[in-house]
């Protein structure tokens, strides 16, 4: 953790990896977040907290969810966030973690993502269980950087180049790999740092959120805003939360995602099965459980992380069903648990009968393509109503041989089948 931040309420240092600057003056509030945040309340304003996100996908999962979480505990401490949709720097897409140029996308692809993204942080659902509050007057600003970006002339935009070097961009990691291994960079991918920093001109931030990752382009901002005569912004970072499998990071590429829009048992089963070594950091940054209160043993601290989290999104009787259910399904006796359990339903509706097991899998939508689910099946992962299918090509004549029975795929997902 950064000097200095021993200052930060316990709300706000909770989490953060890298905190900047963190000057030796305690009192200078460019130099110190605490005292801007003194001075700020001090002159009664709001501090702007900055979160950009550029819609290259639809969806939003856990490992998302730590930089909203932290932008929220920044909204219900009264301060504004401003949540810059990227429809714009989207198009380009951000090189930070890239091998390659990405592919560019259209603006309505973008547009359409930046909608199932609001809808997933909570926009027109009750605060106290979204991610993020829309209701509450003052504490939430949509902006899309299209509406600064878009109208950008070429002075303006030789103006920005000119602020920085291509030294200064060849010292970001990822680009000084691709010109060390000869990989192709496109110059609009120089602009990427510089458009991103420029919303932080735009809308006079305060703080910018990021991941570790981003302190390149949270730096940058910091350089413009100095260029344009603003107070500079603090850079607040924090971790990247590793994927299920404990290991590398959450990504749906990798496929050890727990999306914020799954089930609660499905969210359930999956946080109760993470592995131990990363428990403790999924305590910190996906909830507020006071580690101290906690009980001693692993696995109970691991239940009890499984359980808040599945709280914050779908409400504690939802989160103490999952619990139960994923404890009938998994730890009682063969199918015992099956039949009152209340578990995600699956359509035999699209199923041509007879169906092949392995077929079966992949019709329902538990398994991503025939191949994975024989291999799913071979290797002993799959269970109808607690019973192990071993044979890829066992046979079901028809929808009444299975409705009502639970499709079971390791230890974290189940599917009631139902007729249609």
């Amino acid at each position: 953790m950064a000097k200095g931040a021993w200052e930060l309420p316990q709300w706000l240092e909770r989490g953060v990896a890298d905190l900047f600057p963190a000057g030796e003056v305690a009192s200078d509030p460019d130099q110190q977040l605490a005292a801007r945040l003194a001075q700020a309340e001090n002159d009664g304003r709001r501090l702007r907290i900055k979160l950009g996100i550029d819609p290259t996908g639809s969806d939003i999962h856990l490992g998302h969810s730590i930089l909203f979480r932290k932008l929220r505990a920044f909204q219900d401490a009264g301060h504004t966030a401003v949540l810059i949709i990227g429809d714009f720097t989207a198009r380009i897409g951000d090189p930070t973690g890239k091998s390659a140029t990405r592919v560019q996308l259209t603006a309505e692809q973008v547009e359409a993502n930046a909608a199932t993204y609001l809808a997933q942080l909570g926009q027109g659902q009750d605060p106290a269980r979204s991610l993020l509050d829309f209701e509450t007057p003052a504490r939430l600003e949509v902006r899309r950087n299209s509406e600064w970006l878009a109208g950008l002339d070429l002075p303006k935009v030789i103006e920005l180049l000119g602020i920085s070097t291509v030294g200064q961009m060849l010292a970001k990691e990822d680009f000084a790999n691709r010109y060390g291994s000869g990989t192709p960079i496109s110059l609009h991918e120089f602009l990427y740092p510089l458009l991103q920093g420029y919303d932080s001109v735009a809308v006079q931030a305060d703080v910018e959120l990021g991941g570790t990752d981003q302190k390149f382009n949270v730096a940058t901002g910091r350089d413009l805003q100095r260029h344009f005569g603003q107070s500079t912004q603090f850079g607040m970072l924090l971790p990247i939360l590793p994927g299920l499998d404990g290991v590398q990071k959450m990504s749906k590429s990798l496929g050890n995602t727990v999306g914020l829009s799954e089930d609660p048992l499905s969210m359930y089963s999956k946080l109760e099965k993470v592995p131990d070594a990363v428990v403790e950091e999924y305590l910190t940054l996906l909830t507020d459980l006071d580690l101290e209160a906690l009980p001693a043993n692993p696995r109970e601290r691991q239940k009890a992380m499984a359980l808040e989290v599945t709280r914050q999104r779908h409400g504690d009787a939802a989160a103490q069903q999952a619990q139960a259910d994923a404890g009938k399904l998994v730890g009682g006796a063969s199918g015992s648990g099956a039949a009152d359990a209340e578990v995600p339903e699956a359509s035999l509706e699209g199923v041509n009968f007879p169906a092949k097991a392995f077929y079966l899998l992949s019709a329902v939508g538990i398994c991503a393509s025939s191949s994975e689910a024989r291999r799913q099946i071979q290797g002993g992962g799959v269970k109808l109503d607690g019973e192990k299918l071993s044979d890829p090509n066992q046979e079901f004549a028809g929808p009444d041989q299975l409705a009502g029975k639970v499709l079971q795929l390791g230890k974290k997902t189940f599917r009631r089948l139902v007729p249609g």
